[in-house]
């Protein structure tokens, strides 16, 4: 059964501080804790950091020593660097989550990608295929249309966030996905008129059937008003609309 991780995000120089936030969310374990006679259990969150800048002393992994009356409870907790894994890493191990971050593993090189149109139409040409890998991962019902969008739309954000000082690294591939995030939303749009026109035929097919059955029923000159207008799922009134155009 996969294990569900409470993941804290850091981008700033190890220095401890993350080691307490973490564990903070003890209390919520504590809260959540189960009695049973007088007996408490406490379930602590699996947890892990994913730093998204990495330098000389950031970590491999955390540690956790807990001293108890009852003895000493230690675990470590996992380390996750945003540069340590590839475009491929994350698509085959299927780690989505690391993508709105994949954007850090190129920010040393902001400065030259800003100055070199060769270097930026590279790192463009990265993140369309991440679009185009995406799109393939909703065509097989991996992931849906939301989960894309959501994707597409931290990954806007984060770009926007970072490269502020690049105008040239905010535009080229904020742009991309900035335009993925409207092609989304005119699909969306077109899907709903899709479905939408596709009712609405259905429903006139429907009602020319019983437009049809209550002339058909008419023309017998055996049945009353009354009878049709059950017969056909119409209603008096829509019968007695036929019967005047009949007469015209």
């Amino acid at each position: 059964m996969p294990k569900k991780y409470h993941i804290e995000c850091e981008s700033s120089l190890p220095d401890g501080k993350i080691t307490i936030r973490l564990f903070e969310y003890a209390q919520i374990a504590l809260d959540e804790g189960e009695v049973t006679e007088e007996t408490l259990t406490v379930t602590f969150p699996n947890t892990a950091v994913l730093y998204l800048r990495t330098y000389k002393k950031t970590p491999d992994k955390m540690k956790y020593v807990i001293v108890t009356p009852g003895g000493t409870v230690q675990y470590d907790v996992p380390i996750m660097k945003v540069q340590a894994y590839t475009l491929d890493d994350i698509f085959e191990k299927g780690l989505l989550i690391l993508i709105p971050f994949y954007i850090f593993s190129h920010e040393k090189s902001f400065p030259e990608y800003n100055s070199n149109e060769q270097k930026l139409a590279e790192l463009k040409a990265e993140y369309q295929k991440i679009l185009e890998r995406l799109d393939e991962l909703e065509q097989q019902d991996v992931i849906g249309a939301f989960d894309k969008r959501t994707i597409i739309e931290l990954s806007s954000d984060v770009i926007k966030e970072i490269a502020q000082k690049y105008e040239n690294v905010q535009k080229g591939v904020g742009d991309i996905m900035g335009g993925a995030l409207i092609e989304t939303s005119a699909r969306t749009i077109l899907n709903q008129g899709i479905t939408q026109g596709i009712n609405q035929g259905r429903s006139l097919g429907i009602s020319e059937t019983k437009k049809k059955t209550a002339l058909r029923m008419l023309k017998m000159e055996k049945y009353t008003i009354e009878e049709i207008a059950e017969c056909s799922d119409l209603s008096v009134e829509e019968v007695e609309q036929l019967v005047g155009l009949q007469t015209v």
